[in-house]
C-alpha cells in the first residue's frame, strides 16, 4: 500500500512517489522479483462533498496507469468497498459504483480488486442515467456531480434484485428462450425435444446449430466471460449442447453439410504424459464458446500433433502437461513446428507450466506466437485475440513484448549468484536431532500373522506382507479411503477457488460449490457401490543409511541393495536457515545413531476408470467425464494419506499412538513425510525407476510408468516415507552446475541427461 513516513498517498504526485521509491528499493536494492509486486494505491470514496476528495478516483487512475507504464510488471490492486461508502444503505448504486470503477481501473491497467461479489453488476446492465451521473463523480466531469449523483441516488433506495421467473413456467416461454435456459441451466430433460421443434422450423438441421443453439451457447459464453457462470456450470452447459448436436448430426450428414465455427484448435497432452483433466476443460470451455476442437487424448507425439494440425487446417495448437519432463517435450514440439515451417499459434498449458518457462524455454524456439494459457477462464479471451482480424497484430506484439520482459528479468535474476556451491551447501545441511530408531513391524514375521500371507492379496484392506522382503501388496476397499478425501483440491480443479468447507459460505460461488459437492457424492457412492474403480497399493520399508547427499538401502545382511539419490538446496539462505536435501532425514551409517530405515509406496485408484470415461463419451457427457477423473485423483490422495497413516501405526509402528482428525492429516500434524520423485524436494522423476525395482510396481499394482515417467493409471501416487519428527517438506529450487555433475556422476548418468530431467530448476 502506498504509504511513507507522512503518511498515505492521496495524491497522483503522492502516489507515484511513493510506488516508484517502493519498487527502487524492491527491484534495485532488495532484488525483490517485480512480477511479485502489488501496488494498492489506495481507493478512497467518492461524493463525500469535501472539495479535496473530489479527485478521489480520478488520482487512482491515473496513478495506476503511470505505474503500469513505468514499473514493468508490478501489479496493481485495490479495494472497491471504500469508494462507494458515503451510499451505505443504498445497495443498488454502489453496485452500479463498483461496477463503473472496475470498468475504468481496468483501462488504466488494474489486475485485481477486492470486492464484495453480491454488491457488484455487470457494466452494461447499469441504468444509463445512472451510470452517466456514477462516471461524472469518478471522472470528475462537472463541479455539481456529487449534488446530481446524491439527488439521484434517493430514488435507488431500498432497490432490490429482481426475482428470478420459477422453474415451472420457463417451459412456457418461446422456442429460443427455452433453449437458452436449458443450456444456461445445463438442463438435458428437455433439449432433444426442444432441438427437433427447432429443426422443424429450419431448412436445414445446421441451421439449428447455427441459430438457436449457438444464440444460447454465446449467453453462456457471455455469462462465463463475465464472472456470472463458473466452471462446473459452463461443462454442463457443453453436456446440453453436445447432445442437442447429437441428435442432429444424422440429419446433418444426410443433407451432407459442414458446420461453421469461429476457428479449428488441435489439443493435446504431449509424450509421455497422461494428465487431461486441464485440458478437458479448456476444451469444453472454447468448444462453448463456438470453437471446433480436435482432442488428441494424451500421450501424443509431436509428429501426430502436427500432422493433425495440418489436415484439419488447423487455427491453433494447444498442449498441455503435468509432470515436469511434460516441459521439454513442449519444447520439442515448437522445435518442430518451426522446423515444418509453422506459423499458427501455439497455446503453452499445464500445472508445471508458467509464464517464465514459456518465455524462456519454448518462445526462443519458434517464431510464431506462442501464449501461455493459465486457467480455462482464460483461453477464450486469448484464442479470440488471436483470431481477430482487428485485434491480432497488437496482441501477439504485447505477448511478444511480455515475454521478452520475462526473459530479461530472469537472466537479470541468475546473474545476481545468490547461491553458494554444493561443497559450502553441504556445509550448511540440516542436522536432525538424536531420536531412538523403531525397526519396522513389516520386518517381523510374527507381526504379519494378523494379514493375509499368501499372493492372493484381493480381500479388501488385507496386506500380504513378505517379511523377509519387507513389501506389502494390496487391493483396497475404497469406502475406507473416501473419508479421507481432502476436498479443497477438487473445487480447485473446477476453477473454484476456496477452502473446504468455507467455501459454501461464499455469497459468489457458495451456492454453485454446494451444488458441485453434492453431485460429487451422488457419483462417489456410485464409484464405492457398483465398484468402478479399483485401488492397489504396494509398500516397503528397508534398512537405510545416508551418505552424504545419497540414501543406501541395505538387506538384513546389511549388504547394500540399491541407492537413492537426492539433490541439496544452493540457494543463499538467511542466517540460522539450512541448505537440505532428503539425506538430511536419514541417519548416516556407523554414528551413534544408526539403525534407520526408508519406507516406499506407490498405489493407484484409477484401475477401471478407462471403462466408465468410455461410457460417458458415448453419450457426449464430458461433465462426468471430469467428475470422475477429478474424484478418481481425490481418491488417490486419499488412499496415500490413508496408507501413511497405516504405516505410522502399524506397518512401521513408530507412531502408534497417533490419534489425529482427518482435518489434522490434511494440515500434516503427524510425524514424517513421503515426498515424491519429481516434485520440489526431489525433483528428478528418474528416482521412480529405482523406487519400481525394489518394490516391482507394475507386478504388485499394475501401475506402468509412461517413457517420461509419469504414472498410468493417472489417479497414481508414490513416493518415499520418512520417520524422523524432524522431517519436513522443503523445495530444491534452483541448483548449480557443480551440484549437476556432482549428481550425474553419483548417479552414473551424463551431465547431458540430467540437465534434460532437471532442466526447471537449473540456475545457470
Amino acid at each position: 500500500m502506498l504509504f511513507d513516513e507522512q503518511g498515505q498517498a492521496d495524491t497522483t504526485p503522492r502516489r507515484i512517489e511513493i510506488a516508484k521509491r517502493a519498487y527502487d528499493i524492491l527491484v534495485n536494492k532488495v532484488h525483490f522479483t517485480p512480477q511479485d509486486i502489488i501496488f494498492d494505491p489506495n481507493i478512497f470514496p467518492i461524493a463525500t462533498g469535501l472539495e479535496e476528495h473530489r479527485k478521489n478516483a480520478v488520482s487512482y487512475f491515473e496513478a495506476t496507469k503511470w505505474i503500469k507504464e513505468n514499473l514493468p510488471l508490478a501489479k496493481v490492486s485495490g479495494g472497491l468497498s471504500n469508494v462507494s461508502f458515503s451510499f451505505r444503505g443504498n445497495d443498488h448504486v454502489r453496485e452500479a459504483i463498483h461496477a463503473a470503477f472496475l470498468y475504468h481501473g481496468i483501462h488504466a491497467g488494474m489486475d485485481m480488486g477486492i470486492v464484495n461479489p453480491s454488491q457488484l453488476i455487470v457494466y452494461d446492465e447499469i441504468e444509463k442515467e445512472l451510470l452517466k451521473k456514477v462516471e461524472d463523480v469518478l471522472l470528475d466531469r462537472t463541479d455539481d456531480a456529487t449534488e446530481q449523483l446524491v439527488d439521484f441516488a434517493e430514488a435507488f433506495k431500498g432497490k432490490g434484485k429482481e426475482k428470478t421467473e420459477s422453474e415451472e413456467e420457463w417451459r412456457k416461454q418461446p422456442l429460443q428462450d427455452r433453449i437458452t435456459h436449458s443450456l444456461v441451466k445445463g438442463i438435458t430433460d428437455y433439449i432433444e425435444q426442444d432441438t427437433e421443434e427447432a429443426r422443424q422450423q429450419y431448412d436445414k438441421a445446421l441451421e439449428v446449430i447455427e441459430g438457436p443453439l449457438m444464440v444460447g451457447m454465446s449467453v453462456v459464453g457471455d455469462l462465463f466471460g463475465s464472472g456470472k457462470m463458473f466452471l462446473p456450470q459452463v461443462v454442463k452447459s457443453a453436456r446440453v449442447m453436445k447432445k442437442a448436436v447429437a441428435y442432429l448430426t444424422p440429419y446433418i450428414e444426410a443433407e451432407k453439410t459442414k458446420g461453421q465455427s469461429k476457428g479449428k484448435i488441435v489439443l493435446a497432452t504431449v509424450k509421455g504424459d497422461v494428465h487431461d483433466i486441464g485440458k478437458s476443460i479448456v476444451g469444453v470451455v472454447l468448444a462453448c464458446n463456438n470453437y471446433e476442437i480436435v482432442d488428441l487424448g494424451v500421450m501424443v507425439p509431436s509428429e501426430k500433433i502436427l500432422a493433425t494440425a495440418r489436415e484439419q487446417h488447423a487455427d491453433m495448437i494447444g498442449v498441455s502437461g503435468l509432470i515436469t519432463p511434460s516441459l521439454d517435450e513442449m519444447v520439442h514440439v515448437a522445435k518442430e513446428m518451426e522446423r515444418e515451417k509453422f506459423s499458427i499459434p501455439l497455446l503453452i498449458g499445464g500445472a508445471t507450466t508458467s509464464k517464465v518457462h514459456t518465455a524462456v524455454k519454448i518462445e526462443p524456439h519458434y517464431s510464431g506466437t506462442v501464449v501461455y494459457v493459465n486457467d480455462a477462464s482464460r483461453s477464450v479471451p486469448v484464442v479470440s485475440n488471436l483470431l481477430s482480424e482487428e485485434l491480432k497484430e497488437n496482441f501477439v506484439a504485447e505477448i511478444k513484448a511480455e515475454n521478452e520482459r520475462t526473459r530479461t528479468y530472469f537472466k537479470a535474476d541468475r546473474a545476481k549468484g545468490n547461491y553458494l556451491t554444493l561443497d559450502k551447501a553441504r556445509a550448511n545441511r540440516f542436522e536432525a536431532s538424536e531420536q531412538p530408531s523403531t525397526v519396522p513391524n513389516i520386518r517381523d514375521k510374527k507381526y504379519v500373522a494378523g494379514y493375509l500371507q499368501s499372493d492372493d492379496a484381493k480381500r479388501n484392506g488385507a496386506f500380504a506382507i513378505d517379511g523377509n522382503k519387507g513389501i506389502g501388496w494390496s487391493h483396497y476397499s475404497l469406502e475406507e479411503i473416501a473419508p479421507y478425501i481432502d476436498w479443497t483440491p477438487f473445487f480447485v480443479a473446477w476453477e473454484m477457488k476456496g477452502s473446504y468447507p468455507k467455501i459454501f459460505d461464499n455469497k459468489e460461488r457458495g451456492a454453485e460449490a454446494k451444488k458441485l459437492f453434492d453431485e460429487a457424492q451422488d457419483m462417489l457412492q456410485k464409484i464405492i457401490k457398483e465398484k468402478w474403480l479399483t485401488a492397489k497399493a504396494v509398500i516397503g520399508i528397508f534398512p537405510a543409511a545416508a551418505n552424504q547427499d545419497d540414501i543406501n538401502l541395505y538387506d538384513e545382511q546389511g549388504n547394500k541393495t540399491h541407492t537413492f539419490f537426492t539433490i541439496r538446496q544452493q540457494s543463499q539462505k538467511a542466517e540460522g536457515q539450512k541448505n537440505a536435501a532428503l539425506a538430511d532425514f536419514i541417519r548416516p551409517k556407523g554414528t551413534a545413531s544408526a539403525g534407520d530405515s526408508l519406507g516406499l509406496f506407490a498405489l493407484s485408484t484409477g484401475f477401471g476408470i478407462e471403462e466408465k470415461v468410455k461410457e460417458f463419451q458415448k453419450i457426449h457427457d464430458d461433465y462426468s467425464v471430469i467428475m470422475l477423473k477429478a474424484l478418481a485423483d481425490r481418491l488417490a490422495e486419499a488412499f496415500a494419506e490413508l496408507l501413511h497413516k497405516r504405516v505410522r501405526k502399524e506397518f512401521w509402528g513408530y507412531d502408534t499412538d497417533e490419534n489425529l482428525s482427518n482435518d489434522e492429516l490434511i494440515k500434516e500434524k503427524y510425524h514424517g513425510i513421503r515426498p515424491a520423485p519429481g516434485y520440489p524436494a526431489q525433483p528428478d522423476h528418474t528416482e521412480k525407476f529405482t523406487l519400481w525395482e525394489i518394490l516391482d510396481v507394475e507386478k504388485n499394482t499394475g501401475i506402468q510408468l509412461t517413457e517420461h515417467l509419469a504414472m498410468y493409471p493417472t489417479a497414481a501416487v508414490s513416493g518415499l516415507y520418512f520417520a524422523h519428527p524432524d522431517s519436513y517438506y522443503f523445495a530444491v529450487g534452483k541448483i548449480q552446475r557443480d551440484q549437476v555433475e556432482d549428481y550425474a556422476r553419483r548417479k552414473n548418468m551424463s551431465v547431458e541427461d540430467v540437465e534434460r530431467w532437471l532442466g526447471s530448476i537449473l540456475a545457470y
